[in-house]
């Protein structure tokens, strides 16, 4: 089992910068890959970035190629998104995952554990 606890999300203007992180616990961290998808209300739930099990690998959602970065510090169980330029657009409750496929992936049904969220509000 693993528990993954975001954190992070606030209300911010358009243009501005923001950091999400994620805490996990369970299994040891370096046995998954870990991701980040959003949910904006009365819309699916969207890939945004992943991660392959050492950090050696990153995917983007074509949404937020260029702005966004993730990244996993294996020493502190975190994940992190770094999210720049922001775009009212980007407003959404951003949830961290963890998936087996250890290489990394942007597939939903790949991904089997979840936190439970955190909201990101861009005013424009």
């Amino acid at each position: 089992q693993v528990q993954l606890v975001e954190s992070g999300g606030v209300l911010v203007q358009a243009g501005g910068s923001l950091r999400l992180s994620c805490a996990a616990s369970g299994r040891p961290f370096s046995t998954y890959s870990m991701g980040w998808f959003r949910q904006a209300p009365r819309k699916e739930r969207e890939f945004v970035a992943a991660i392959s099990w050492n950090g050696g690998n990153t995917y983007y959602g074509n949404s937020v190629k260029g702005r966004f970065t993730i990244s996993r510090d294996n020493a502190k169980n975190t994940v992190h998104l770094q999210m720049n330029s922001l775009k009212p657009e980007d407003t959404a409750v951003y949830y961290c995952a963890a998936s087996t496929v250890v290489a990394g992936t942007w597939v939903y049904e790949e991904y089997h554990y979840w936190g439970q969220g955190t909201q990101v509000t861009v005013s424009s």
